[in-house]
């Protein structure tokens, strides 16, 4: 079974973000990257960009296919994760422990529209 961390919000999309103040760092889910299999590039916004909720930011590829990223808030990209570009292998390792983005957040009242883990846990049953 994927792992699942309490005190994140996750997307239907399997997106996450773990909050820190008016900032979100969003990556995505254990089980996206199960399902993925290995990733081989990340595809991420550039800093500055504004990302709106439910829309997409970029992309993950894997050998066995390539899924958009959804961006489960709004707000600014305030920082990518520079690692990814050269170890995008990061992300199966510890999905958790690899943003993709973290985002000042225009509208914290977004997070109320996820889900918390065990909302996540029974959807990716």
């Amino acid at each position: 079974m994927a792992k699942v961390i309490e005190g994140l919000y996750y997307s239907e999309s399997h997106e996450y973000v773990k909050v820190d103040g008016e900032y979100g760092y969003v990556g995505i889910t254990d089980y996206a990257q199960e399902q993925l299999g290995n990733v081989v590039y990340v595809d991420m916004p550039e800093v500055d960009d504004e990302v709106t909720a439910g829309e997409e930011f970029g992309a993950v590829e894997s050998v066995k296919a390539a899924s958009d990223l959804i961006s489960p808030v709004s707000g600014t990209v305030v920082e990518i994760n520079a690692n990814l570009e050269d170890q995008p292998e990061l992300i199966n390792q510890d999905a958790f422990g690899n943003w993709i983005m973290k985002v000042k957040m225009a509208d914290p009242s977004e997070l109320d529209a996820l889900m918390g883990a065990a909302d996540y846990e029974n959807a990716c049953k």
